[in-house]
């Protein structure tokens, strides 16, 4: 992408080419506010694509993909779920280790969202819940807390010693497999348990149930279906809710449009099979597309292939596309998506949504860079605000709304989530990084970049995962206004100390 924004002290025309995808800004070198405003609204809109791909295209094709593998609640929780939740932080990582010239951006990404969901995200939610003398599993709570501080103390080793080989990086991407089988093994245990203990006792649905697919709750609440309404009461409502729908209506249809050329190319290029959102059309014409988009993205990976390599490899694509779309239409009907052979449209949505998301988080990473660039300001430093404080928006909102209306229940998924989300970032994506890196490197190590800073990043990290294992246990493990306030005081610090170096040094 290349952006065309007026410096702000010399006031002479900068242009920068970052990712080599995205919107052209060049036109606006002559007016700096609107250049500003412009890179400013490609972010918003950069983030925007991330999460909404990852909701509605990833994560179903995950959930789909657990159900027909079969997968145990808690091992689908843990791994395919954490992919869904984590995939903008993976990625993101991932293309700031092989497309830029170091990996700060990617580390301070990742630690910097990790800190603030383990902070903040789990400060808001103690604060929120306090009143409720909420508690929480002490067992599951003590285990994701210490296998995030082993892993952040493996992360902190391999920056202190500067370089890491191929079997380090397989190394350090194994202890999240550890951690999952260590998962499963107490979660059968506890299940053989209750079993034991449910035949002398009544059975009561817990988390543990819940985790097993057992129990349900309404994380949003019970409706009160028996309310008597009367009948002046139900005229007034019908007459508001009539002038309500009409608001909502067009308000509906501008948000349609405005979304429209952000929705078709990836609906036409994503294969959608879940029941409410079939359509045979698109169907047909992603299979068609996907190749030929997949053609495209490894065309411009790959900067040493020829032209004719390039017309060769979209002529392919086009091929598959034609035979896949002709398959597609065959073997489907206009009514319902199918029913049997899910498993090649499910590994193809997967795919497409792995790609989509490749995209842009590699335009994501580039603008980060070219406008820290522009603005004088380290890429590592937006990287660990604007990169993780986007990605991590959505746990705040999730896990919090779950935390407060799901009950115990609710609060224990949500401050599970805010602990295995961020390891899951932390050894999936810095590991795959890694791993990745150094087989690139192969048989040299890869050299870590130098950033002393991360130093304070994991540090403070580990200072509020410490603060919360002393706190809460001593709480007999209810959520409180002072261990949030905790968690909340020390991420405000560490803002302080990296805004004062930035400042001042």
């Amino acid at each position: 992408m290349q952006v065309g924004v007026s410096l702000p002290k010399q006031g002479t025309t900068t242009w920068l080419d970052s990712s080599g995808s995205g919107c052209w800004l060049g036109s606006l070198g002559k007016f700096p506010i609107l250049g500003h405003a412009a890179v400013l609204l490609w972010l918003i809109v950069l983030f925007y694509l991330l999460g909404n791909t990852a909701a509605n295209y990833f994560c179903s094709s995950l959930e789909s993909l657990s159900n027909i593998l079969k997968l145990s609640p808690t091992i689908a929780g843990v791994t395919l779920l954490s992919l869904g939740n984590g995939a903008s932080d993976v990625f993101s990582s991932i293309v700031a280790f092989t497309k830029s010239a170091d990996g700060d951006v990617g580390l301070n990404s990742v630690l910097g969202g990790a800190f603030f969901v383990s902070s903040i995200v789990v400060g808001v939610i103690s604060i929120l819940i306090s009143p409720h003398q909420v508690s929480v599993d002490e067992a599951s709570f003590v285990r994701d807390v210490i296998f995030f501080l082993f892993s952040l103390s493996s992360l902190l080793a391999i920056i202190v010693i500067g370089r890491i080989n191929l079997w380090g990086a397989l190394s350090f991407l194994a202890i999240y497999f550890v951690y999952v089988g260590t998962v499963s093994v107490s979660q059968i245990y506890k299940r053989n348990k209750n079993l034991a203990a449910s035949k002398y006792l009544p059975v009561v649905q817990s988390f543990d149930d819940l985790a097993d697919g057992t129990a349900s709750i309404p994380l949003l609440g019970y409706v009160d279906d028996d309310k008597p309404v009367s009948n002046a009461n139900l005229k007034t409502g019908l007459h508001d809710d009539q002038e309500q729908n009409y608001c909502f209506f067009y308000l509906g249809k501008l948000i349609y449009i405005l979304e429209l050329p952000l929705y078709l190319p990836r609906r036409l290029t994503i294969p959608v099979v879940s029941e409410e959102r079939w359509s045979k059309p698109y169907a047909v014409i992603s299979v068609a597309l996907a190749p030929i988009l997949l053609a495209a993205l490894c065309n411009t990976q790959r900067e040493d292939l020829s032209s004719r390599g390039k017309l060769v490899t979209y002529m392919t694509a086009v091929l598959i596309g034609l035979i896949l779309s002709n398959l597609a239409y065959v073997t489907t009907n206009k009514c319902s998506p199918p029913k049997e052979c899910l498993f090649p449209w499910l590994v193809g949505g997967f795919l497409m949504s792995v790609a989509w998301t490749y995209i842009t988080a590699e335009e994501l990473v580039g603008l980060l860079e070219s406008y820290g660039s522009i603005l004088g300001i380290s890429p590592s430093i937006l990287g660990l605000t604007v990169l993780a404080w986007g990605n991590s928006l959505n746990d705040l909102i999730a896990n919090a709304t779950m935390a407060v209306k799901g009950g115990t229940d609710g609060a224990q998924i949500a401050i599970s989530g805010c602990y295995a989300g961020p390891m899951f970032n932390t050894l999936v994506g810095v590991g795959t990084s890694l791993v990745l890196s150094s087989w690139f490197e192969y048989p040299s190590p890869y050299v870590i970049p130098t950033d002393h800073s991360l130093y304070e990043t994991i540090g403070f990290l580990m200072g509020g995962l410490l603060w919360a294992l002393v706190i809460l246990p001593k709480k007999g493990m209810k959520l409180d206004r002072y261990m949030g306030s905790g968690l909340v005081a020390i991420y405000l610090c560490f803002l302080f100390v990296r805004l004062a170096r930035l400042l001042f040094f």
